[in-house]
């Protein structure tokens, strides 16, 4: 790896500009962890990645800031690509200069849903330049299958989800981080990872289920929002299941962390949800979203009690993995004497 980075340093490793609009703003971390999580994994394999985060807020001023920083940034360094997280990220790089990859994570070709649950005309938007974008890129990523039917025909998409850090995510034994936080030992906990106040997420549909499973078990819901993830690592070895309600998902990073933990996950089919927790034991995929059907589901969980099979289910999702694949789409767009240099590079360090 030494030699590597040596030889990365001379030039002849990958260099990528990452352009998001998503970041972590907030001294938690932010939403937007798996994004500075990618990068840190591209870097031990050797790919140098300059980051450049900026808040797109639906601020047609901030993308044209934006561009002009990208542009900047391509006149002056030599890079092989530009990575683009979100299809409006990739308006930055546009007319290309060196190839671009893209990865789209949900709501960009999916459309966003506003505070009364229903899609909103920017959306519509979003999706517009999404599909524009991925039209242009020389490699599309979707974090999961079903996100591809919002591409172009014409648009040929590799799947690769959001990697877990399987060191960070494990399984700890309850009782001992349930005294390490102060929380009673008897108690039956659900967990709810995201924003309560993001209509999509449906926090309420998640209060009304616990609030019925309560009337025969008693039990008590907990939220893991703006909190760092070591603390949420923390609130899923606690808990005694995470329920996920979402109403739109592309691939929801807090379902396959917490099977990661051995946590059980109740959720409604959203997503790619129903292929990662699709016969693991100790997880209930609901039939639909009626609150009646998810509190069957955590009431058996939690009558069941016990830890999930869920660890064994993700093991193929490790971020180390995954960087693997992304560096050979990575190779697949640059040049080729580079590709073929970078290959013979990283072949020499492992």
């Amino acid at each position: 790896m030494v030699h590597l980075l040596q030889e990365q340093r001379t030039g002849t490793g990958l260099r990528v500009l990452m352009v998001t609009s998503d970041w972590l703003w907030n001294s938690w971390g932010g939403p937007a962890v798996f994004i500075a999580r990618q990068a840190e994994f591209l870097r031990r394999e050797g790919v140098e990645v300059d980051l450049f985060p900026f808040r797109g807020a639906r601020n047609p001023a901030n993308y044209a800031n934006a561009w002009q920083e990208v542009q900047h940034r391509l006149d002056r360094g030599s890079y092989d690509l530009v990575h683009a997280q979100f299809g409006q990220s990739g308006l930055t790089a546009l007319p290309k200069r060196v190839p671009l990859v893209v990865t789209f994570r949900g709501d960009d070709l999916e459309g966003i849903i506003g505070e009364k649950g229903r899609y909103v005309p920017a959306g519509w938007l979003l999706r517009m330049i999404s599909r524009t974008v991925a039209r242009q890129a020389d490699a599309s990523i979707v974090v999961a299958e079903h996100m591809k039917q919002h591409l172009p025909r014409s648009v040929n998409a590799h799947v690769l989800p959001s990697g877990l850090d399987l060191d960070l995510f494990r399984p700890e034994p309850q009782d001992e981080v349930r005294r390490r936080l102060g929380l009673p030992a008897g108690e039956r906990l659900v967990l709810f990872v995201g924003n309560p106040h993001l209509a999509r997420k449906r926090y309420a549909l998640a209060q009304q289920a616990v609030e019925l499973v309560s009337r025969t078990i008693p039990a008590r819901l907990v939220i893991g929002w703006e909190k760092t993830h070591q603390e949420i690592v923390a609130m899923m070895n606690a808990c005694d299941a995470l329920v996920c309600t979402s109403m739109q998902e592309g691939s929801p990073n807090a379902v396959k962390e917490a099977m990661a933990c051995n946590l059980p996950v109740v959720s409604v089919p959203v997503g790619d949800v129903p292929l990662r927790i699709g016969g693991v034991e100790g997880c209930e995929l609901c039939a639909n979203d009626r609150v009646e059907t998810i509190a069957a589901g955590l009431e058996r969980v939690l009558r069941r009690g016990g830890r999930s099979k869920g660890r064994r289910a993700v093991e193929n999702l490790d971020e180390r993995l995954l960087t693997l694949r992304l560096i050979d789409i990575y190779r697949s767009v640059v040049p080729t004497p580079k590709a073929a240099a970078f290959e013979r590079n990283l072949a020499h360090a492992s």
